[in-house]
């Protein structure tokens, strides 16, 4: 046997192995969005695997769930990477409209992300994207188009809590995913300092957020 013959099998194992690793994750999302103290083994049915087989890459449930969270949060991270516009209005809702975009299918699991107990954590992973909010917000207020009567930094918070309160809502009422993305898109232009009427007037002139 060759050494290319012979690491095939163990490759098909690594890849094996992975795939199981995100089929265990994507469940996990599935049914902590229904039922957030799910337990392991409803999560292992719902991939279609044996408990065995979910001790095989996590010992315990809370370190399937603190995976799930990074993962959750590496996918935020990449869905806002490449939001990019010159206006910092804009750019803020972009930014929580791609947020809304990664998260709405798993309202349930995404709030319970930012309100538990592993809400610390969550937000050590996420702080490039909060560093990215703060820095667009003292664009904003540089160019005078973001208010200036409030913190920076407190400003950024507030925004930040303005699409957590949209999320907050989805999980408790029925919300669509385009009327999401408006609520988001809206309370977000309101706490930076547009009225109604100038929000409304700014997304319908980028596709994006008008879509």
């Amino acid at each position: 046997m060759t050494l290319i013959e012979s690491g095939a099998p163990t490759r098909t194992r690594r890849r094996d192995a992975e795939e199981n690793r995100l089929a265990l994750l994507a469940a996990a999302g599935v049914v902590l969005n229904r039922d957030p103290d799910a337990s392991l083994d409803a999560i292992a049915a719902e991939a279609g695997l044996s408990r065995r087989a979910v001790y095989g890459h996590f010992a315990t449930r809370d370190e399937l769930v603190r995976s799930l969270l990074a993962h959750g949060a590496s996918r935020v991270l990449a869905a806002v990477d490449d939001v990019e516009h010159p206006e910092p209005l804009v750019r803020l809702a972009l930014i929580g409209v791609r947020l809304w975009r990664e998260v709405e299918a798993v309202r349930v699991m995404a709030q319970f992300a930012v309100r538990g107990p592993h809400q610390h954590e969550l937000a050590l992973a996420l702080e490039p994207l909060r560093d990215r909010v703060r820095r667009t917000v003292d664009e904003g207020i540089a160019a005078s188009t973001v208010r200036s009567d409030i913190p920076p930094a407190l400003l950024a918070r507030l925004i930040e809590g303005a699409a957590l309160t949209v999320l907050d809502e989805a999980a408790r009422t029925p919300l669509d995913g385009a009327l999401g993305e408006r609520l988001v898109a809206l309370s977000v232009l309101a706490i930076a300092g547009l009225d109604a009427a100038s929000a409304s007037a700014l997304i319908a002139r980028i596709p994006e957020l008008s879509a």
